[in-house]
């Protein structure tokens, strides 16, 4: 007779781990819940289930583990170089208003992704609504200092999520495709306005 591990020769079956001692738990995850949290963050098949495990299946409290695992990976990220990208233009209706940036990011294959685009795109349309003056928020004068999340487009409130800022929208992107994306520069232009 051969032997499997357990004591086959007294008829007994290998113990078998029960899982119900709350170290050994875990949370069944379906993948229509993992699709899910994929399509509302955008983040890896394999993150996304290991976040909802973390969280118990609560998709609030994975979407918030994987926000701070991204905002961790894009600080990773900061320091590298960034020299591709595009130059997006956003003019408003009726042709008034209208804003250019350019927007870089490390390969040539990110900045062809719509993700990539729409960021461009959404940045734009912040200065078009806005009137940013500067890019960070170290670029503004200490004399204006009270007025950095006016004056610097990074600080400013998204005008399409308030409760974020366009820093923390450039991060979420970065987190979500996985290169550093850093706003090099913007105009906007406004009708009989002079710069």
């Amino acid at each position: 007779m051969m032997d499997h591990g357990g004591d086959s020769e007294r008829g007994e079956s290998p113990p078998v781990r029960s899982g119900h001692l709350k170290s050994e738990e875990t949370v069944e995850i379906s993948a229509s819940a993992v699709k899910e949290l994929r399509d509302r963050t955008g983040a890896g098949i394999m993150e996304c289930k290991r976040a909802l495990v973390e969280a118990d299946g609560n998709f609030d409290r994975a979407s918030e583990i994987l926000r701070q695992q991204g905002l961790a990976r894009a600080d990773k990220k900061a320091g590298r170089v960034a020299t591709q990208g595009v130059i997006d233009a956003y003019i408003h209706a009726g042709g008034r208003i209208g804003a250019m940036v350019e927007v870089n990011c490390e390969t040539d294959f990110v900045a062809r992704t719509d993700d990539f685009r729409r960021l461009a795109h959404d940045i734009a349309m912040q200065v078009a609504a806005t009137g940013p003056k500067y890019v960070r928020r170290d670029e503004v004068p200490a004399d204006d200092a009270g007025r950095v999340s006016e004056l610097a487009l990074l600080a400013q409130p998204f005008i399409k999520e308030p409760g974020v800022t366009i820093e923390d929208l450039i991060k979420r992107n970065v987190a979500k495709l996985g290169e550093t994306i850093r706003v090099s520069r913007f105009a906007r232009f406004a009708l009989g306005e002079e710069s």
